[in-house]
């Protein structure tokens, strides 16, 4: 963070100061909420969790080298006590962001947010110092601890806005006024929370009404809920897409035998080839929405398609492709699913299945729940286990209860018979099997929501061996 005295920090925040002995002492270092993260000159800040009280460890936060703790009751150390420990975090990032000099890139969408998210961010380092959001830590906390990591370096801020209701993302932009805003997409994800995809674009647009008219908008050109979100804005919009009316399109898409997407990258200052090193053909969408991004940013066609090209997987779970010394390969993309990112990493799989088909190896997809679907979680787990016959899936296995039922259920009414689709109880019954099966030349792919924890199988079968259990769940 930028260095900022204690006086100012409670100012800023409306707190109180508790056992500081001089005000003027300055946060030199990371501003963090896990204890484990301090450094010297941190400022530690106490949420009450749950299952933990972050202001029980006041004293060992001090002892470590944090300046100063944020909290809501005075805690015998070095203190700032305010009413709401949340908004206190938001003013603060909101004064930080005032003061530096970075140009802010917020992005939100149904599916692919964290992927584009970090393309944005590399391709965007290649130009300057950049700071974005870690994983997905898009949320009234996340968001903040990741604005307040900026420096007087930092000349692009990328940040991810998640939403689970009307208002949110309002909320977040308003920490964090964004000049560039991205809407990836309305899809399914969270619908059973909003109601309905309606209003979900009603939340994802709020983003572009929180832009000024010198910003600028880059809109899914095909994406009807999203490109209807021209008129919400005030800034100049820019459209990506595969539409011919798109500013930045992609032209001759293909996949290598590989499975890794390669086409040409057209921008409105000239075009250039692209082949990316992530899995895919979804993560087109997601290069052009952050070439977009980085043409409104001053970079040049040729340099971003070298970034483009160059940029890797910075997430944990998420299309993390492993090859076993016995020639199975693993996808683990574990993190988190939805309709629309279940259907993308299906259409991965078969891609790369392409060449193992042809040294007799054969493609798995283990999938378990997709969560808060509402009523349509019926349907759509029996349209996911229906495009995994259609899209060829030589082995689907189900994990776990009544929405893998529904996946298994959907390949067999679509012709899965026999032992192409099995559906199993736990993580633990898929691992057996898997290890059981199992042939050099085979791809795996493991994905599920983020709640049903079956990164453990993948973790489990890259561990080896015949025996051992996966983690308790």
């Amino acid at each position: 963070m930028i260095a900022l005295s204690l006086a100012e920090i409670a100012e800023v925040v409306g707190g109180q100061t508790h056992d500081i002995p001089d005000p003027s002492v300055q946060v030199t270092g990371s501003v963090v909420r896990d204890s484990r993260e301090v450094e010297p000159g941190s400022l530690f800040v106490a949420f009450v969790g749950e299952r933990v009280d972050g202001h029980d460890y006041a004293e060992a936060v001090v002892a470590a080298g944090a300046v100063a703790v944020l909290g809501s009751r005075p805690m015998g150390v070095p203190a700032i006590v305010v009413a709401d420990v949340q908004k206190a975090l938001g003013a603060l990032a909101r004064h930080v962001v005032q003061r530096l000099g970075a140009t802010l890139v917020a992005l939100t969408g149904s599916a692919g947010k964290t992927s584009t998210k970090d393309l944005i961010a590399q391709v965007l380092q290649s130009k300057a110092p950049t700071v974005f959001t870690p994983g997905s830590f898009n949320n009234e906390i996340g968001l903040p601890l990741t604005a307040l990591s900026a420096t007087e370096e930092t000349k692009f801020l990328v940040l991810e806005m998640g939403a689970r209701g009307i208002g949110h993302i309002r909320y977040l932009a308003d920490l964090t006024p964004p000049r560039i805003g991205l809407v990836l997409n309305v899809g399914t994800a969270h619908i059973g929370e909003f109601g309905g995809r309606e209003q979900v674009a009603q939340a994802k647009g709020e983003l572009v009404e929180s832009l000024p008219e010198d910003g600028a908008a880059i809109l899914n050109a095909d994406d009807p809920l999203v490109r209807a979100m021209a008129s919400r804005t005030k800034a100049k919009v820019l459209l990506f897409g595969e539409s011919g009316e798109a500013d930045v399109r992609a032209e001759n898409v293909r996949l290598t035998d590989s499975g890794q997407p390669s086409f040409m990258l057209h921008t409105p200052s000239g075009c250039s080839d692209v082949t990316m090193r992530l899995y895919g053909e979804h993560h087109v969408s997601n290069a052009l929405a952050a070439a977009a991004v980085a043409h409104e940013l001053g970079m040049s066609v040729a340099e971003i398609a070298t970034a483009l090209s160059e940029a890797g997987s910075l997430s944990r779970w998420r299309m993390e492709v492993t090859e076993r010394p016995d020639g199975v390969t693993i996808v683990n993309d574990a993190y988190n699913a939805n309709p629309e990112s279940m259907r993308a990493a299906l259409r991965a799989l078969a891609a790369m299945g392409g060449a193992s088909r042809a040294k007799g190896g054969r493609t798995w997809a283990v999938l378990g729940k997709m969560a808060e679907l509402g009523d349509e979680a019926l349907a759509e787990h029996d349209a996911v286990g229906r495009l995994a016959v259609r899209l060829n899936v030589s082995k689907l296995v189900a994990v776990g209860g009544r929405e893998a039922s529904w996946l298994q259920l959907g390949a067999y009414n679509e012709g899965s018979w026999g032992e192409e689709s099995v559906h199993v109880s736990d993580a633990q019954a898929a691992v057996d099997l898997l290890r059981s099966e199992l042939r050099p030349g085979d791809v795996v792919l493991v994905k599920a929501s983020r709640s049903v924890g079956l990164e453990s199988i993948a973790e489990a079968l890259l561990a080896g061996g015949a025996q051992g259990e996966v983690d308790a769940r």
